[in-house]
């Protein structure tokens, strides 16, 4: 193995099943038809900041499924939050949820989750890669910003902005199994039993779930009118319906139009929740 640079970077000897670098995303593109990207689980990546003393919305990484291996080219605080996961550095397990004073060439290796789906990954100076539109984040709907990490990827970290926020406890926050969702603006388009279909049944997380969507699987939605949608404008947490009835709910890499019905949308606090959410488990939809 290559000795490691003196240099602020962050090289990648395993990205794991999906490693990404975001931030917190480019909102106020979707008129250009580029979504807005961004931590799925914008808290965990906040906490993750503020425990190194970056800005809230530096760019950290955003882990899928644990595996992920790293090694610092000099010495650096680090934190990882979100799903939690054992991390070890150098072979010795480390805090999760914790700032970790790293020496160069450090080397730090994640689990895999115990609950929970998306795990972050903060450094002190955050991760300078090219800003566009506004962001850092890497967006796998349009292909904008940095292409998913694979091994042997160097990233240069900034330099430190700020003293990191020591914290007396830190706890992985506890996974509802609940969506709330207003209904509208197309719920008059489906038979009137679906909405109660929709609040009464349960729905399981569909494998084919990522980061433009969440698929539920569960009892079809069935709609009253046949008639084609013109292309309208897609929010974050639209849950859309297409032809076979199963809702998905669009996250952060959504297409900004779409032509099938909407028939609510998840309330902005619960979409953290659709980060962490693995495939198979079980969830319900509340209308409020």
């Amino acid at each position: 193995m290559p000795e490691p640079r003196d240099e602020r970077t962050l090289t990648v000897l395993g990205a794991g099943p999906q490693l990404t670098v975001q931030d917190l995303g480019r909102p106020g593109h979707a008129h250009l038809g580029v979504p807005r990207a961004g931590a799925l689980d914008a808290p965990a990546l906040r906490l993750a900041n503020r425990l190194v003393g970056n800005d809230e919305g530096a760019a950290g990484l955003e882990c899928l499924g644990g595996g992920a291996r790293l090694r610092t080219g000099v010495a650096m605080s680090l934190a990882v939050t979100g799903a939690q996961v054992a991390v070890h550095v150098d072979g010795r397990a480390r805090e999760w949820g914790r700032a970790l004073s790293l020496r160069s060439g450090s080397e730090v290796a994640l689990g895999a989750p115990e609950r929970g789906l998306r795990c972050y990954v903060a450094v002190a100076g955050g991760l300078e890669v090219p800003v566009t539109l506004g962001s850092r984040s890497t967006d796998l709907l349009s292909g904008i910003g940095p292409d998913p990490l694979r091994d042997g990827d160097e990233l240069e970290v900034g330099e430190p902005q700020g003293r990191a926020v020591p914290v007396e406890t830190t706890h992985s926050a506890p996974i509802r199994h609940e969506l709330r969702i207003r209904l509208g603006p197309r719920d008059d388009w489906f038979d009137p039993g679906s909405v109660a279909t929709l609040a009464d049944s349960p729905y399981v997380v569909g494998s084919d779930s990522n980061r433009i969507g969440l698929r539920l699987q569960g009892p079809a939605l069935r709609r009253r009118r046949d008639a084609e949608l013109p292309s309208e404008g897609m929010v974050l947490g639209a849950v859309q319906v297409p032809p076979s009835g199963q809702p998905v709910v669009f996250l952060n890499d959504h297409p900004t139009t779409g032509g099938y019905p909407v028939i609510g949308v998840v309330v902005a606090d619960d979409l953290p929740t659709c980060a962490q959410l693995r495939p198979g488990e079980e969830i319900r939809l509340r209308v409020v």
